[in-house]
């Protein structure tokens, strides 16, 4: 089965056992996801079955859109609700004052990734090794923010809509803005509302012809010859400068790359999925 779409994983569940629910609701055996969330995190994943799971360097998954809740005055190592250690009792804040200090934490930032975090180490994700107690550190890197501004404050609960780069953390973004502030804080809630233009549609079925990011080009000989895999010739595409293209076709279609007058697959054969 070749299907693109948006689910919502829940809170207190790791992306790929939320995956591992979806392959048996759905009958599939090869799936994949964009974007992991952290078991903390809830929100919209975009899953792929069958060979779709080849097309998510094609999409475009950026901004990532997330609402989170930021408990001002908590304390808690992995920046999250799951182990809270010590609550400050800190005086509310001027909205002003919180509303200047959000909107200068735009654009590209420093920050290190949470220890408890979705990403690698050594071929074990960073939140195993936290929970283990195994001493490791995380490089440095940058975010950008493309837009953060704040939703509510009702003391000391604030909840923030930030638009983040691919690979960034929400909770990275709320550390900084607690040393801004001077206080301990931590996330009590965080939801991604979406990535890029895929949002939740109660996990509808899309057409990935619709949503990639690369030009269509137009093969002006016979299909059979890209159906078969044959060598190409640059001179049967309509346009043959440098770059990657899409190639559409009733059933299948391919995707190939024209560098200095050679024509490459890049990926070649996928079906069309039924959305009828």
């Amino acid at each position: 089965m070749n299907r693109l779409f948006a689910a919502k994983k829940p809170s207190g569940i790791s992306s790929n056992h939320f995956l591992a629910r979806l392959k048996r609701k759905y009958g599939v055996k090869k799936a994949g996801f964009s974007g992991t969330l952290d078991p903390f995190a809830s929100g919209v994943l975009l899953v792929a079955f069958g060979s779709y799971t080849r097309l998510f360097q094609y999409l475009e998954v950026e901004p990532k859109v997330y609402e989170a809740c930021l408990w001002l005055g908590a304390f808690c190592p992995s920046g999250d609700n799951e182990n809270i250690s010590k609550v400050d009792i800190i005086k509310p804040f001027e909205l002003k004052v919180l509303s200047k200090n959000v909107e200068n934490l735009q654009g590209i930032l420093d920050y290190t990734p949470p220890k408890y975090s979705a990403k690698h180490v050594g071929g074990v994700r960073a939140y195993e090794l936290a929970r283990r107690g195994v001493d490791f550190e995380l490089k440095a890197e940058q975010m950008e923010v493309f837009s953060a501004e704040i939703l509510h404050y009702t003391h000391p609960f604030l909840l923030v809509r930030l638009e983040l780069s691919k690979g960034s953390y929400a909770r990275s973004w709320a550390e900084l803005l607690a040393k801004k502030l001077g206080i301990n804080a931590t996330l009590s809630a965080l939801e991604r509302k979406s990535e890029g233009e895929f949002f939740y549609e109660n996990e509808k079925a899309l057409d990935p012809l619709k949503h990639l990011k690369i030009a269509q080009n137009w093969y002006e000989k016979s299909q059979s010859d890209i159906e078969l895999g044959k060598k190409l010739c640059v001179d049967d595409f309509k346009i043959k400068e440098n770059g990657e293209y899409v190639i559409k076709f009733e059933k299948f279609f391919s995707i190939i790359e024209i560098l200095n007058g050679q024509v490459t697959y890049k990926l070649n054969g996928i079906k069309n999925a039924d959305f009828n």
